[in-house]
C-alpha cells in the first residue's frame, strides 16, 4: 500500500488535466476563488527565466492554475516562457502587456502539431470513422464540436441537462474539434459519466452501453476506440469502489473488437510529451516531461499535451463557450489526440484490426535519445498507406 500511495500522489503531481479522480472530483470545474497551485515537471524544457511576484510580494511559480485569475498586479511583464507553462483560460485577466502574449499562446495551441495539419489539408481527418468517449458531462453546442456527437448517453450522473464540465469537452476537442482536433471529421458516441463518486461501475456501464449500441450497428459505422481519460482501475487509481467492474468490462469490450485506450497502469499505453508552440510540426522537439512507469505491461508512446482545449461554463446560470491552455497537461489529454490519429488510420485503412494498427503506431514513432517513442503521425500514416497495396 505504501508504494500505491507513492505512485499515486507523483501521478496526481505530474497529471493536473485530471487523470486521476483528484482533479476531476467535482462536476463544474468553476471554483470561485481559485488558488494557485504549483505542479512540479522537472524535466521540461521551457522554463521561465526569473519568477515573478505580485505587488504583495507573493510567488508565482511555472506550472500553475492560473484559470479565472486576476493577475493584473504583478511587478513585471511574466513574458511568453513562463506563460506558456501555466494552466490558463479566457476568463484569466491579464496586465496589458501580457494579454497578447497569452493571447498568441492559445492560438498557437491550437495546433495539434507534429504535420497533423498537412494531413488534414490532404484530406486524412477521420472522416468515416466512428470512435467513443467517457467522461465528465458536457452541452454539444461548443463550436469546435457540434454535430460531431452521433449520440450522447448520460449513464448515471444524475444532473440536469445543459450541465456541464471543464473535462468533457476538452477531450472531445483534442479528439474532434474543429480546429483543435487530430480527427475533426470522425464521429462520436459520448457517454457522461460522475467521476466525482470514485466509483467505477460508472465506467463500467458506460463501456457496456457503447459495446451494446455497437452490435446493433452496421459495419461500415462500427465503433472503433473508445477514448478514457480516466484510471478507473489498477495501482494508479484512486476509484474506492468495483475497481473489478471496470476490468471486467474492458475485457468484454475488447473481447468484442473494440480498442479501449485509458490511462491506467495496467492497459495505459500513453505518457505526455511537451512540443514546441513556435515549432509544432518538428517531432524532435516534443519533449517527454514524464518517463512514465518503469517495466509497464505495455509499451508507451509520448503524446503532445501542452494543448489549447475546449471548455464551458456556467458561472452566471447560462453555458459559455471557450477555451483554455494548459502548459503541463497529462495523459487526460494525451488518450483522446492519440484516438484521433488512429481514426486517421483507419479511415486510410478501414480492414485493419486493432493489434495492426498500433503496431505501426510504434513502428513508425520518432525515437528519442533516450530511446522513448513520441508519435510521429506523418509516418505513422505513410505506413498505414503501404498496407493498401500489399
Amino acid at each position: 500500500m505504501k508504494n500505491k500511495a507513492l505512485i499515486t500522489i507523483l501521478l496526481a503531481a505530474m497529471i493536473p488535466a485530471s487523470c486521476t479522480p483528484a482533479a476531476t472530483s467535482v462536476p463544474l470545474m468553476i471554483p470561485s476563488t481559485p488558488t494557485l497551485t504549483f505542479i512540479p515537471t522537472a524535466t521540461i524544457s521551457i522554463l521561465p527565466t526569473r519568477p515573478a511576484h505580485t505587488q504583495s510580494g507573493m510567488l508565482i511559480k511555472p506550472y500553475q492554475d492560473v484559470r479565472f485569475q486576476n493577475i493584473l498586479n504583478l511587478n513585471r511583464s511574466l513574458g511568453e516562457s513562463l506563460i506558456e507553462t501555466w494552466w490558463f483560460n479566457e476568463a484569466t485577466i491579464w496586465s496589458r502587456e501580457d494579454k497578447p502574449v497569452a493571447q498568441n499562446i492559445l492560438k498557437l495551441g491550437m495546433n495539434p502539431g507534429l504535420g497533423i495539419r498537412e494531413l488534414h489539408a490532404a484530406g486524412i481527418t477521420g472522416k468515416g470513422i466512428t470512435v467513443a468517449i467517457i467522461d465528465q458531462p458536457m452541452v454539444l453546442d461548443h463550436p469546435e464540436f457540434e454535430g460531431k456527437v452521433i449520440n450522447y448517453y448520460d449513464a448515471g450522473t444524475e444532473l440536469p441537462a445543459g450541465t456541464v464540465s471543464m473535462h468533457g469537452p476538452a477531450v472531445t476537442s483534442l479528439l474532434v474539434g474543429e480546429n483543435i482536433g487530430t480527427a475533426p471529421d470522425a464521429s462520436v458516441y459520448f457517454v457522461a459519466v460522475p467521476s466525482w463518486l470514485f466509483d467505477a461501475q460508472y465506467y463500467a456501464d458506460a463501456l457496456d452501453w457503447i459495446v451494446a449500441r455497437n452490435e446493433k450497428l452496421p459495419e461500415a459505422s462500427k465503433i472503433r476506440a473508445v477514448s478514457v481519460s480516466a484510471i478507473p482501475s489498477g495501482i494508479w487509481s484512486e476509484y474506492t469502489k468495483n475497481n473489478d467492474a471496470w476490468d471486467a468490462a474492458y475485457k468484454r469490450a475488447t473481447e468484442a473488437g473494440i480498442l479501449v485506450l485509458d490511462c491506467t497502469y495496467e492497459q495505459g499505453i500513453t505518457v505526455p510529451c511537451t512540443y514546441d508552440p513556435h515549432d509544432p510540426d518538428n517531432v524532435a522537439k516534443c519533449v517527454p516531461n514524464w518517463t512514465g512507469p518503469v517495466n509497464p505491461p505495455h509499451k508507451r508512446i509520448n503524446i503532445p499535451t501542452s494543448r489549447t482545449s475546449a471548455t464551458e461554463d456556467d458561472g452566471d446560470g447560462q453555458v459559455h463557450f471557450s477555451y483554455q491552455f494548459s502548459g503541463d497537461g497529462g495523459l487526460s489529454w494525451s488518450t483522446p489526440y492519440l484516438t484521433g490519429v488512429l481514426a486517421m488510420g483507419w479511415q486510410v485503412n478501414p480492414d485493419l484490426t486493432s493489434s495492426q494498427i498500433l503496431d505501426m503506431l510504434y513502428a513508425s514513432a520518432y525515437i528519442t535519445e533516450n530511446k522513448m517513442k513520441v508519435i510521429n503521425p506523418k509516418a505513422f500514416i505513410d505506413l498505414v498507406k503501404r498496407t493498401i497495396h500489399e
